[in-house]
């Protein structure tokens, strides 16, 4: 079932768990992420990130993810990844996304709340969620021209009270696109953050932290955690893999029909990580639909 990010978030602030939001580039990886939720009971966004989005027309991402979601038996969000640009993240909006990343992470303060605050004014009008990122989380590489910058809570509190924004990244020693866990997460400024912020907030990144932080992290009010890279690991793995198996295949569908098991098993995983179990399974079975 379709869903936007606010309605996603609610019940994981509530409940103590966090959602897992999965860059994904194609059917058949959008497909084994839905099927993931779906076998667990559990929520989940699917995300077009830049890459995806320089690849593929928004429009066409717009209504292939759109159709995986109205056709789910959970809660599944449409949502575009790390928008520089406004007119862009208007046109998503229009286009069905239910969730916007604006990231002016980038800009002056001053500039990111204005464009936060222009974003949600179009989004909230289409039912649509809106995540800002205060702070700015860097890049284990490629995307040299993003900055290293922890999040300031006062500049957080800032955002938060005047962007509008259904959803706030935080930087707190995460790192985009670490091929292994080795980000030190900085709890102390996470408190701190939490102190004064009451948005959900959301951690990019998450493929280069270790489990054990992963889910003390789950545990406070970070309630979306992006991720990637792990997800890309595991497709080229099980890629890999039947390939070495049956090199005389070549059709696409033949092949993704076993490629795709092991992507599914490694979201299936992360959602469980991220503190969703068989209890709120079965509280989100018997809750009254919406």
């Amino acid at each position: 079932m379709l869903a936007n990010l606010a309605t996603i978030l609610a019940p994981a602030v509530e409940r103590g768990y966090a959602v897992a939001c999965f860059n994904v580039f194609g059917w058949e990886d959008a497909r084994a992420v839905v099927d993931a939720a779906g076998e667990l009971g559990a929520p989940v966004v699917l995300a077009a990130n830049l890459s995806f989005r320089q690849f593929m027309p928004l429009e066409v991402i717009a209504v292939m993810l759109r159709r995986l979601a109205e056709d789910a038996s959970v809660p599944v969000c449409v949502h575009l990844d790390h928008c520089y640009e406004i007119p862009e993240a208007l046109r998503a909006i229009d286009a069905g996304f239910t969730s916007v990343m604006y990231d002016g992470s980038q800009l002056p303060l001053d500039d990111n709340i204005a464009g936060t605050r222009e974003i949600a004014r179009h989004a909230h009008a289409a039912d649509c969620s809106v995540e800002a990122e205060i702070g700015s989380v860097p890049y284990a590489e490629g995307r040299d021209h993003i900055k290293t910058e922890l999040t300031r809570v006062e500049d957080a509190a800032r955002l938060a009270a005047e962007g509008s924004a259904d959803a706030l990244a935080i930087s707190i020693g995460n790192v985009h696109r670490l091929a292994a866990p080795r980000a030190t997460i900085d709890f102390a400024l996470l408190a701190r953050i939490e102190a004064v912020v009451r948005t959900p907030l959301v951690i990019h990144g998450t493929s280069g932290i270790h489990e054990g932080d992963i889910t003390r992290l789950a545990r406070t009010r970070v309630t979306k955690f992006n991720i990637g890279t792990v997800l890309r690991q595991a497709f080229g793995r099980s890629l890999r893999e039947t390939l070495g198996r049956h090199p005389e295949r070549f059709d696409r569908l033949e092949i993704m029909g076993e490629v795709m098991p092991g992507v599914r098993h490694t979201a299936a995983h992360m959602i469980r990580l991220l503190g969703w179990n068989e209890e709120l399974r079965a509280a989100r079975a018997t809750a009254p639909a919406h």
